[in-house]
């Protein structure tokens, strides 16, 4: 049977009613052109370009020497729940213990677990905007209701704690941010995230999904602080984090919860149901990356923060961009609404969309639309990659964006 509009009838409405990845729909159109032999540079992924530490790769090796060749138990190995109780001891102040702990297939499958768990039909999720593409849809799978709300260009893209308390109904469940932030690069600071927990405070209802994927990457000088430590909030939180930015282990597809035990119980088992226990080899990488020097880590992130600043700078040389000077993770989210309605004789563009997809066409840089995140006058840019790719590319952008009329 062909693939026709009846097959597509065919799938479930769930998955129908979704959309699709943007930042992974961006990053197939680039491998396409760059398969057609045009030198594309993708800024569109959110992957660092360093290698696995070497001490994480050779626990890896003995691993697989050692005989962990089978089944995991569902939560994880015994001694990875506590490397990362004892890491949320130490870089969170967060009292959780091994049995708080469960291990997923990425923090991604993480997020996904904990809003199966505790989401019903009709409960609403309050989403603090910009967002990582794949919340508003991991919302819509359980049959929640995304209420985004917008932090706005000039507090630096976060919610202030009085619009967060204003979208809250009684049928608010969870609110859920990233900070530091994927795709603004943002991070909500300790009295920021303190203001927001006395809200939290006063609607005994609501619960916390706090994702830190990135909370190595921090370039400010107060560091990075997490809600889950504040007492009167603590058993609400689940704080969500994992290997795959932190210590480069995109790939190796390990990331955790920190929650109350009966919520951890719940996540395991929905997870004893659909994955059971994740790699077995990854879960020991795990262990010497929590366990072992942090050096390689902050490394990565001396080169992220000379990016950010080489990118900000090049951003700002390209005409009528608006950027913001991001404080962590790797990106950097310009503005670029000026350019709607504008047109290079060829292609007009409408949105954010039509941006991205026409640089693309015309200068070979992919990045990605605002709009999957939320915040659809921007486009995100990547800046993990090298200083001769970004400068040549940033060039390109400004090369291209001079045609349009």
């Amino acid at each position: 049977m062909s693939a026709t509009l009846d097959t597509v009838s065919l799938l479930a409405d769930r998955i129908n009613a979704l959309e699709e990845s943007s930042t992974l729909a961006m990053t197939k159109k680039a491998r396409e052109l760059a398969a057609q032999g045009h030198k594309v540079i993708s800024l569109s992924v959110g992957e660092p370009d360093f290698k696995t530490p070497q001490h994480i790769c050779e626990a890896a090796k003995k691993a697989i020497d050692d005989g962990f060749h089978g089944y995991s138990p569902v939560a994880g190995y015994p001694d990875l729940r506590k490397a990362i109780a004892d890491k949320f001891k130490r870089d969170n102040n967060i009292d959780w213990k091994p049995e708080n702990i469960v291990v997923s297939t990425g923090a991604k499958h993480s997020l996904a677990n904990v809003i199966q768990v505790l989401i019903n039909p009709g409960d609403e999720v309050i989403i603090f905007s910009p967002y990582w593409v794949s919340y508003s849809e991991m919302v819509k799978l359980a049959e929640g209701k995304a209420v985004v709300v917008d932090g706005s260009f000039e507090n630096n893209f976060k919610v202030t704690p009085e619009q967060f308390e204003a979208a809250i109904t009684e049928r608010t469940k969870i609110v859920m941010y990233a900070s530091p932030n994927n795709p603004t690069g943002s991070i909500y600071s300790e009295a920021e995230l303190r203001a927001i927990g006395e809200v939290v405070a006063r609607h005994e209802n609501v619960y916390v999904l706090a994702d830190e994927i990135y909370e190595y990457i921090n370039f400010t000088p107060e560091g990075h602080f997490s809600i889950g430590s504040i007492p009167e909030i603590a058993e609400r939180v689940i704080t969500v984090n994992g290997v795959a930015k932190g210590f480069a282990m995109t790939g190796w597809r390990i990331g955790y919860i920190g929650a109350a035990k009966w919520i951890a119980d719940g996540v395991e088992k929905l997870q004893g149901q659909v994955t059971s226990g994740t790699n077995s080899i990854a879960q020991k990488a795990t262990v010497a990356a929590l366990t072992g020097p942090l050096e390689p880590s902050m490394e990565m992130t001396k080169a992220y923060h000379r990016r950010r600043d080489l990118v900000v700078k090049l951003l700002k040389e390209v005409p009528h961009f608006r950027t913001n000077v991001p404080e962590g993770a790797f990106y950097a989210f310009p503005d670029i609404s000026y350019y709607y309605g504008k047109s290079d004789g060829t292609t007009t563009i409408e949105n954010s969309d039509d941006f991205a997809l026409w640089l693309l066409n015309k200068a070979f840089v992919a990045t990605v639309a605002g709009s999957g995140f939320g915040a659809p006058n921007c486009l995100r840019i990547s800046t993990a990659a090298s200083d001769e790719s970004l400068v040549e590319a940033i060039q390109r952008i400004k090369e291209a964006v001079a045609t349009l009329k």
